[in-house]
């Protein structure tokens, strides 16, 4: 099975998929490619020195967001990518790439779904005042933050945690959780009724 893991900055939940594979805790599959908008991310250089290819598009450089899409398609195909993984990618995806992937597309959440949607899942939680938050897995559907849950992990915010130090926190389990929930994708585990994936 081949992985693409689409990006757009400092790519941490990128490094901890690359490490999973390396070490051999996803024995099923392969990183084969990195997606990237963002000619500034550190992403790039994590890709760079694990050997694994990139492809940096830029949406300014396209007209449509079809078009834009289309040259990402393109190499998703060339690569034979079956499983996508969103991981700090900060574009909605078109619901027209996520009916074409249906199933295949992965995101990581930074909060208890369905809760705190959107880019600020962390500072939105720690602002409303809210005890536990956490990290959801999910797959990915024409909406926003929306898809099928896969696996989440929560986690205690205590009084004294700002924005960073819970963000470090969130971040954790995240390079944990993400891994573990592509190797159950790679084995075949998960079995998709409704909005219920259940785990075989």
């Amino acid at each position: 099975m081949n992985i693409a893991v689409f990006c757009s900055g400092n790519g941490s939940n990128f490094q901890a998929i690359a490490d999973a594979v390396k070490r051999g805790a996803i024995r099923e599959a392969s990183l084969a490619l990195m997606v990237c908008d963002n000619p500034q991310a550190f992403a790039l250089e994590r890709a760079k020195k694990e050997g694994i290819k990139s492809l940096l598009v830029e949406r300014k450089n396209f007209g449509a967001k079809a078009e834009y899409e289309a040259e990402i398609i393109k190499s998703l195909e060339q690569e034979k990518i079956d499983l996508i993984c969103l991981a700090g990618y900060m574009r909605l995806i078109s619901p027209e790439f996520a009916k074409k992937y249906k199933y295949r597309i992965l995101n990581i959440h930074p909060a208890l779904l369905p809760a705190f949607k959107g880019g600020q899942g962390i500072k939105d939680a720690l602002d409303y005042g809210v005890k536990v938050t956490g990290v959801t897995v999910h797959f990915v559907d024409e909406e926003m933050d929306h898809g099928p849950i896969i696996l989440q992990r929560s986690l205690y915010i205590s009084q004294e945690d700002t924005e960073d130090s819970l963000a470090g926190q969130i971040h954790e389990i995240e390079h944990q959780l993400y891994p573990e929930a592509i190797k159950l994708y790679a084995q075949g585990k998960l079995q998709i009724e409704g909005r219920k994936v259940r785990i075989t």
